[in-house]
């Protein structure tokens, strides 16, 4: 295998060829970044946390190839994944996870004590997760909480305090990522049940559907509540009802339950969650 292919390999295998999950990592840490900064957040924070949000999702998929390498295999939509494939052994790989979490650890120095112990907490979410796939029902759920440490992170940068409007926003998203990784998990129902692996498609069974609504609805409710928190202003809440819509869209794709339209309304989270933030973003304007 020539440098090329080997580069090509980690490209995959951090998942830098599918953004997808940088950026339903990212929205909610610029929703905090932007409620703790009362509508003017630090640059030098904002870049920190941009950076360090792409280095410890490319550390978290490395992590989770490792953990799951002898599933991917026999998973129609992972058995070519770098790790099965055998282009990156799991040494290359451990040591690849390992200088990613460094350099955002490296990232998170710049930033005050408070937000530092936090990042030890982060990397043991990021190292945990798929683990939970083993004996948890809805493994979703700590993904959310995963997914969203960094809004307590945020809160903590640029206020040096966790305020509970952090935890509300950290909740929030744990009801998104159930909603959002449902419908990723809808799309391998079939190949987890034969592998044993839990998901919460398979624990809300033919209510998947009615749970994923719900938890949208539950979301944007919660949000609703930041909104009146932190006395934000109407354009906030014109966010919100595009958020709404764009739900109900989802809906409509995985009604059906096909893997592709269940796929494609994974993907479509990344406007929902663009829409609370441009929201956010007029109403601090």
């Amino acid at each position: 295998m020539n440098w090329k292919q080997k580069i090509n390999a980690y490209e995959r295998l951090m998942r830098l060829d599918k953004p997808i999950g940088i950026l339903l990592l990212l929205w909610p840490t610029l929703w905090a970044l932007w409620i703790a900064g009362q509508g003017r957040p630090d640059w030098l924070v904002v870049w920190i946390f941009v950076m360090g949000t792409v280095l410890m999702r490319s550390a978290g998929c490395v992590m989770n190839d490792v953990a799951d390498r002898n599933f991917d295999g026999h998973v129609e939509r992972t058995r070519q994944r770098p790790l099965v494939s055998g282009e990156v052994g799991v040494k290359e790989a451990c040591l690849l996870a390992a200088g990613l979490s460094l350099g955002a650890f490296c990232l998170v120095l710049f930033l005050n004590t408070l937000t530092i112990a936090l990042s030890f907490a982060a990397l043991l979410l990021a190292m945990t997760y798929p683990l939970t796939k083993r004996f948890l029902a809805i493994p979703q759920a700590y993904l959310g909480i995963a997914f969203g440490f960094g809004i307590p992170m945020a809160f903590a940068a640029l206020t040096a305090e966790l305020p509970p409007v952090a935890w509300l926003m950290l909740l929030v998203n744990i009801f998104w990522a159930i909603a959002y990784d449902t419908e990723y998990a809808m799309v391998d129902r079939d190949d987890d049940l034969e592998l044993g692996i839990r998901s919460s498609a398979i624990f809300f069974g033919r209510y998947d559907v009615m749970a994923i609504l719900a938890c949208y609805v539950v979301m944007l409710l919660l949000l609703a509540l930041v909104g009146w928190m932190q006395q934000l202003g109407w354009p906030y809440y014109l966010g919100l009802v595009a958020a709404l819509l764009l739900a109900l869209y989802h809906i409509s794709l995985i009604r059906g339950r096909q893997r592709e339209s269940c796929f494609k309304a994974f993907l479509h989270n990344n406007w929902l969650g663009a829409a609370i933030f441009a929201g956010l973003l007029v109403s601090y304007l």
